[in-house]
């Protein structure tokens, strides 16, 4: 990819993360709230995206990939994903992220 594309890609990413994370902070759900299990996974569903673009901030950045935060971007999103696919046990997996760093 030539510089100019990537710096282009992480602008528009930055501008994404932006709307984004603004959505998730303004939405009123919270965990406690057992009434409203809808708009909680609709919030979570906002982190999720939030974390799939710091993944692919981590992943466009220029330079060697760095590892610690490809392994906290892996963890972030497994972690959120988890309840959305309970049977793929994707919290379990995220114990061998940070073994044999």
């Amino acid at each position: 990819m030539d510089e100019k594309k990537r710096h282009e890609l992480i602008q528009t990413g930055w501008e994404m993360h932006s709307a984004v994370e603004e959505a998730y902070l303004r939405h009123p759900a919270t965990r406690q709230d057992q009434n409203a299990a809808d708009a909680w996974r609709e919030k979570q569903r906002l982190l999720l995206a939030d974390m799939a673009i710091h993944l692919l901030q981590t992943a466009i950045a220029p330079g060697p990939i760095e590892r610690d935060k490809l392994r906290n971007n892996l963890h972030a999103i497994l972690t959120i994903s988890d309840p959305f696919l309970p049977l793929a046990e994707l919290k379990k997996a995220t114990e061998k992220l940070y073994s044999g760093s």
